[in-house]
């Protein structure tokens, strides 16, 4: 019997051999997972122990009841992206699975990723920083590229980060991951998530087009006594549609990773990651509101500030993401057949 420390810094176990061999092949251990055998106090890495001998970089059968696709590792230099998902059934089997995010140890456990790998992750991060900055700078062609492959940049950064956390190879080209592993899904998603923000703007914005339009109406006509008053009602709509917005964001923030490391589909990935983070919002948001006030801190000492703190705020959301998505006893990515 062996227990081991998950991504998330929590314990799992004791179980059996095959049922970490299990855990192993669904990707929710690898080989710098630390563990420990019964009845020992030495903790040690799987890939030390001969029980596991062959369990890494070779997939093993599927465990009953999972798909092949939801099993096997991802094929070099690809993103494997499943069909026929049921969201609603891995974000139910999450959630029953009691996975919950610890804000602090998130943070804690971003910080000592950040003491030992500071220069991979600042230099990751400030290289895809620069080269948003330069295409941004050219017209037209920046404001599409941002709406475009935002998802695409945000892919390719978690997936350098989740490969750092995990102990796993990565190559400073991997930051760019997203447009070799998950081009498509990836800008489809950020493109969806930009149409939802749109039209749950535009219906807290109509009443404002409808103030400017009487109130330029008036100023035409010469007419400042027909001038509309800027009524508490509209006001008070502003501060409900920013509360929707910012509900919205941050019940989506888990979705590029979830099409970059689970390969869903992009409308599959915001809604699981929608209905996973509807029961963990507030902890969400405090791990994002955290990475806001490091932010803060960066400005404070200019621009190379905000670089380093940024790996920081990335590494404690996705310490998150591992917390809710990855850790050993939550449930594999259920998949159905398609009618033939």
């Amino acid at each position: 019997m062996f227990t081991i420390i998950g991504a998330d810094g929590k314990e799992y176990g004791p179980v059996s051999a095959e049922k970490l061999r299990e855990w192993i092949a669904a990707g929710r251990a690898n080989s710098q997972t630390q563990c420990r055998r019964d009845g020992e106090t030495a903790w040690s890495t799987l890939g030390s122990l001969p029980d596991f001998a062959g369990s890494f970089g070779a997939a093993l059968p599927p465990s009953a009841g999972a798909s092949p696709a939801a099993s096997a590792p991802a094929a070099a230099g690809a993103t494997i992206m499943l069909a026929n998902v049921d969201s609603k059934a891995y974000a139910d089997a999450i959630r029953a699975s009691g996975a919950r995010i610890d804000v602090f140890e998130c943070l804690s456990r971003a910080f000592k990723l950040w003491t030992s790998n500071f220069l991979p992750l600042v230099g990751a991060t400030f290289l895809v920083i620069v080269v948003q900055l330069v295409i941004g700078l050219i017209p037209l062609v920046g404001s599409l590229a941002g709406l475009f492959l935002n998802g695409v940049f945000y892919g390719g950064l978690y997936y350098f980060y989740l490969g750092k956390m995990r102990g796993e190879h990565r190559e400073i080209g991997d930051v760019f991951g997203g447009f070799t592993r998950a081009l498509g899904p990836l800008v489809l998603c950020s493109l969806l998530q930009s149409a939802i923000a749109i039209a749950v703007l535009a219906i807290f914005m109509a009443p404002w087009i409808g103030f400017i339009i009487q109130m330029m109406v008036s100023q035409g006509q010469g007419d400042y006594s027909s001038m509309p008053t800027l009524a508490p009602g509209l006001i008070a709509l502003t501060g409900v549609g920013m509360l929707v917005m910012l509900y919205i964001g941050v019940s989506m923030v888990f979705a590029f990773a979830l099409v970059i490391d689970k390969g869903l589909g992009p409308w599959t990935a915001i809604v699981t990651s929608w209905r996973v983070v509807t029961r963990n919002w507030f902890s969400t948001f405090f791990v994002l509101l955290l990475g806001v006030i490091l932010g803060l801190l960066g400005v404070i000492a200019l621009f190379i500030g905000i670089v380093l703190t940024i790996p920081i705020t990335i590494a404690a959301l996705l310490y998150a993401y591992e917390s809710l998505f990855n850790a050993p006893n939550t449930p594999a990515v259920p998949t159905t057949t398609a009618a033939a």
